[in-house]
């Protein structure tokens, strides 16, 4: 089915077919052709399936842009995930003048947020807790809202939000539309759409094709677990040639012994876990996803909303602490349809844990952690470099303005400059690693849209 199938605005499908839109996914024809009519609707679809489509038409469908209020309001489990949504909806919005999506997000500071709200806006996308706070203290009015959307509600749940929804349920009209998205649908989602929808369409993606992951287990040795850990990491990521890997470990203490461990060896990494502030989280994984270092080592908490397409391996620095972690781990090598690969290391003392999850995989393979064929002359490396630039949005600073920069004004081809970052105060960009010297002595001296900025690599 095409999107021009569907009983949607003109200058809409413009905006879509601009964007590359043509053909409907699977859960977006299951879901659109209810919820354009307004019934209220759970959605089974997994990460990547195109459903915030499914529920971004109806809300837009439905806006009215000269009634500058809360109109709707989207949740979703982390603040990276909220982020990414807004993005998505400010592309699909494009062809509507004057629009304002507002983020509510923990981890950023809240007075900003407070007077951003204050001057209104037409859509909130939020997580749980922090819109929660706005609501409680009266910053966030909803009472001319007509769409509430869970997104990745199973993860939200995962997280204990279970009470905190059904306390924001209560500041929304009663007349609205609901959607509700979830991975799964266990017993805590069925008993959530019963709290919240009304009468509500079920539509769920058949047969979908999973992603192969290939997974390995290697048992290493307790008396020598560090520095074979280290050896093991070398040789896969070098037997698979692996350009990005993400390691899981259980705490961040062990996030940052291991990035200390690696960086002695002379392999470059970053690390995220919960102690980093949101705009430290932002700019590592900006500067992780454009492909300038090759490893990211992450604790679990601080993972969630991660949301990169094409990582080549992911290793369990140790064994998850239960089996719905370890598939979160795991499913970050395999985004977007791709399959990839997954390895676990354990230990003796690891072997309940190994067994529980054993028990939910039938594909594990086993192996001899001497019999790991490798390439050595592989070099662990990116391709990249990031540069930093002091502008961003606020300074109205596009990317195309820098991608014009580099190009017509320092003479870079496209292929040598990779993915660009655009924040409110600060952009950054991948530069091939070839260039990133040209780059960061020559840039400085040009005048970005008739200003100059601060340049530096990170």
């Amino acid at each position: 089915m095409k999107f021009s199938e569907l009983n949607i605005s003109k200058n809409l499908l413009e905006n879509l077919n601009s964007l590359g839109y043509e053909n409907l996914t699977p859960i977006q024809e299951k879901s659109l052709k209810h919820s354009l009519n307004g019934s209220d609707l759970v959605g089974k679809a997994k990460t990547g399936s195109g459903k915030t489509l499914s529920f971004c038409l109806p809300i837009v469908e439905k806006l009215d842009v000269k009634k500058f209020r809360v109109q709707a309001l989207i949740l979703a489990p982390t603040r990276e995930l909220a982020n990414q949504i807004a993005i998505e909806q400010r592309r699909v919005f494009r062809h509507i003048h004057n629009i304002k999506v507002l983020t509510l997000g923990g981890g950023v500071p809240f007075k900003p947020q407070v007077a951003s709200l204050s001057h209104q806006a037409h859509i909130i996308v939020g997580t749980v807790g922090r819109v929660l706070k706005h609501l409680q203290e009266g910053h966030l009015n909803l009472e001319n809202l007509h769409t509430f959307v869970l997104d990745e509600a199973d993860k939200m749940l995962d997280m204990g939000f279970y009470d905190d929804i059904l306390k924001i349920i209560e500041y929304l009209p009663k007349t609205r539309q609901t959607m509700l998205f979830s991975a799964t649908y266990e017993d805590n989602i069925k008993n959530l759409s019963k709290e919240l929808l009304n009468n509500p369409i079920f539509v769920e993606v058949e047969n979908e094709e999973k992603a192969k992951i290939n997974q390995i287990f290697y048992e290493v040795d307790e008396n020598s677990e560090k520095e074979e850990k280290l050896d093991l990491i070398e040789k896969l990521i070098k037997k698979y040639k692996a350009q990005s890997t993400i390691i899981f470990c259980n705490q961040k203490i062990t996030c940052d012994e291991l990035n200390d461990s690696l960086y002695n060896r002379y392999i470059d990494s970053l690390v995220m876990h919960s102690d980093l502030e949101q705009k430290d989280r932002d700019e590592t994984l900006a500067i992780f996803s454009n492909k300038s270092y090759p490893i990211l080592i992450a604790s679990d908490v601080a993972s969630r909303g991660i949301d990169i397409d094409d990582i080549d391996l992911v290793i369990n620095y140790e064994v998850a602490l239960n089996e719905k972690i370890h598939t979160h781990r795991i499913g970050r090598t395999a985004r977007a349809g791709k399959g990839g690969n997954a390895i676990t290391f354990y230990t003796k003392n690891e072997e309940e844990r190994v067994e529980n999850i054993k028990n939910n995989f039938s594909d594990i393979v086993f192996d001899d952690k001497n019999s790991i064929e490798f390439d050595e002359k592989y070099e662990i490396d990116s391709p990249y470099r990031t540069i930093f630039i002091n502008g961003g949005k606020k300074q109205k600073l596009r990317k195309a303005d820098i991608l014009g920069s580099l190009t017509a004004g320092l003479g870079l081809s496209k292929d040598e400059i990779g993915k660009i970052d655009s924040f409110d105060f600060c952009s950054y960009v991948a530069i091939c690693k070839e260039k990133i010297e040209y780059v960061i002595n020559n840039l400085p001296k040009s005048k970005i849209k008739g200003k100059y900025y601060r340049i530096f690599e990170k």
